[in-house]
């Protein structure tokens, strides 16, 4: 019999399940899984969930290839020398190859009373305790977003479409990654909808209590409910676990994905920082990052030498509510341009089949591992690192 190669994926969120289906090209490749909710959690859709229009759950097995065991567990410490993962359940597993796909969450908010009586919504946990807090509010009750990324436009407009008292406290700017243009089209939106926006100077959240948000000019708001999107931040299990991160707590590699302290760990997705240059949290780079980790592992077996990753995005798509949406296009480095689609249905309509195509592309993983390859180059990033690698002699000879 053919001794087969464990492979241990942590994380079963859109990069974790892309490297674990890609993973099964090889039949003498075992595996495991490890995720601590039995069901697949799509977070683009968490804001469906406070809005009661989704679930936001698919079932892992019409996602995940057949010859990928799924272990519902948490694990709490990487063991590197030992190749061992340990589980809060109480046991510990052993692998050749770990791929680190722990994904992110909410940033830990450092302003007095968010943590106290905000509702952040970044795992499902968090949407869940927020729903029915949501529905048991009366139709009249002031409902407080902070933060205007994408997270924060979607909730507003998701609550506010509802026929709800939505505030969306922004910062300084509504929607920083747009482009003025469709900054502007997004405003008129969320003012059709009702949505009373805060930006500015003065717009910054320096409190939250029970029923208020105090802002940085001394204003302090009525909310009955306040929603926090502000921010992520992701586990610190490689940290716990004695792992070279950045300052965020991300896993540092190299451009094959592969952690600086040991070559039997890759990282894929939001939790790893990329010759310390980590791409944009988000799930478009997760999709792409997910199968790239799998494929260094898959050389590292056959004794080749792996390939550095690409990443690029296509821009953004939001929606708007259910009956309305953007899509902002970007260049492959992430540079937003002033081409945007602001639309009622039509967009509406586009921003579900890029929910559902995640799904998809997922799915197809599973059935044909290996066929996908819906990367791309951005060349920014290279010239980046060319100049990174150039400075780096000239520094290495400098005085402390």
């Amino acid at each position: 019999m053919t001794e087969k190669t464990d492979v241990i994926v942590i994380g079963g969120g859109y990069a974790g399940v892309m490297a674990a289906n890609r993973l099964t090209q090889r039949d003498d490749v075992h595996v495991t899984l490890i995720n601590p909710r039995p069901a697949f959690v799509e977070r683009i859709r968490l804001h469906q969930l406070v809005g009661g229009s989704d679930d936001a759950l698919v079932d892992y097995q019409s996602i995940l290839a057949g010859g990928v065991e799924l272990a519902v567990d948490t694990v709490t410490q990487i063991d590197a020398a030992g190749r061992r993962v340990i589980l809060v359940s109480g046991g510990a597993l052993d692998y050749d190859y770990l791929v680190y796909a722990v994904g992110s969450g909410s940033g830990d908010p450092s302003v007095s009373g968010a943590a106290e009586y905000a509702y952040p919504i970044s795992t499902l946990e968090q949407a869940r305790r927020l729903q029915p807090v949501v529905d048991a509010a009366p139709a009249s009750a002031a409902l407080t977003v902070v933060g205007a990324g994408p997270t924060g436009l979607e909730t507003a407009s998701e609550l506010a479409e509802q026929g709800r008292t939505v505030t969306l406290v922004c910062g300084k700017v509504l929607g920083p990654y747009l482009h003025p243009r469709a900054r502007r089209s997004v405003a008129r939106r969320l003012a059709k909808l009702g949505v009373t926006v805060l930006e500015g100077d003065g717009a910054t959240v320096t409190g939250v209590t029970a029923d208020a948000v105090q802002l940085s000019d001394g204003r302090e708001l009525h909310s009955d409910v306040t929603i926090w999107t502000a921010g992520f931040s992701v586990p610190d299990l490689a940290t716990r676990s004695g792992l070279s991160t950045d300052s965020l707590g991300r896993l540092l590699t190299d451009e094959t994905l592969t952690s600086v302290d040991d070559v039997r760990i890759i990282a894929a997705g939001d939790s790893g920082a990329p010759s310390d240059l980590p791409v944009r949290m988000s799930c478009q780079s997760a999709m792409q990052l997910g199968p790239q980790a799998a494929e260094t592992v898959l050389n590292r077996i056959a004794g080749r030498e792996p390939a550095g990753f690409d990443v690029g995005f296509f821009g953004e798509c939001i929606s708007l509510g259910r009956r309305a949406g953007v899509v902002q296009y970007a260049k492959r480095d992430d540079t937003p341009t002033g081409v945007f689609h602001l639309g009622n249905r039509s967009m509406a309509m586009l921003k579900e089949g890029v929910c559902k195509s995640t799904i998809w592309q997922l799915r197809q993983e599973a059935r044909r591992p290996g066929k996908l390859d819906l990367w791309f180059k951005d060349r920014r990033r290279r010239k980046v690192l060319q100049a990174k690698a150039a400075k780096a002699p000239a520094d290495a000879g400098r005085p402390a």
